[in-house]
């Protein structure tokens, strides 16, 4: 398996990096406002779909409209940012220097090949791990920053990244120290059950990772993490 993206640019996990994440396991959670507490600046960002990428664009087009009105109901004007559009020689210039960006959940795999197609992936160590924006989002917006997406096939099925993108990545940027398992115990969402099993197959791995029900997000602050 390849080394995370953010052991590929350092050499190094450094754990102790200031970096501001807000990570809810379905939209913006019952806190929004430590999401919003979080962004400086100008307050600008950047919505990112592309975890749809492949399903219906008439969904797509109408649910950018409820993220964007969502961020600003706490205060936060965004744009879509498409990865679709974007290629490694550009997209560091069409993104500039946004104050936060916001990933809609959806398909992991999809939204991870999607990020390394387009050269997002890099982009969004570089700037999180340097402190200049804020990374959030909801579902496989916050599973993609793990070390690895492996175990996620149970409830992600990697058709829509192998069709859409030739390719399935199953190692995750690498930012998180272990994965997200969104939607547990949330019996109004569809896939909280498949969760479950997911779960339930890293506990009986060993593995560590962050259990949120809906409603609950992962905050860091370059300070310990917190679920709140």
């Amino acid at each position: 398996m390849p080394a995370p993206v953010a052991e590929r640019l350092s050499g190094r996990r450094d754990e102790n990096y200031g970096m501001r994440l807000y990570l809810s396991s379905y939209r913006l959670g019952d806190h929004p406002e430590l999401f919003a507490q979080l962004v400086t600046g100008h307050r600008r960002g950047w919505v990112i779909m592309n975890a749809l990428d492949g399903m219906d664009e008439g969904r797509r087009r109408a649910d950018l409209e409820v993220q964007i009105a969502d961020l600003r109901s706490i205060g936060l004007a965004a744009e879509d940012f498409d990865l679709r559009q974007q290629n490694s020689e550009s997209i560091r210039a069409r993104f500039g220097n946004p104050d936060f960006v916001w990933v809609r959940g959806g398909n992991v795999f999809t939204l991870r090949a999607a990020m390394a197609k387009s050269g997002l992936d890099a982009l969004v160590v570089e700037h999180v791990r340097s402190d200049n924006m804020v990374y959030a989002g909801f579902s496989a917006g916050s599973c993609v920053l793990a070390p690895s997406l492996a175990g996620l096939e149970l409830c992600d099925p990697v058709d829509f990244a192998l069709a859409t993108y030739g390719a399935v990545c199953t190692d995750g940027l690498g930012i998180l120290d272990r994965p997200i398992v969104p939607h547990l115990r949330s019996p109004g969402h569809p896939e909280t059950e498949l969760l479950g099993a997911v779960a339930m197959n890293y506990d009986a791995q060993g593995q560590p990772y962050w259990a949120l029900d809906d409603g609950q997000a992962l905050i860091i602050d370059g300070a310990e993490p917190r679920v709140v």
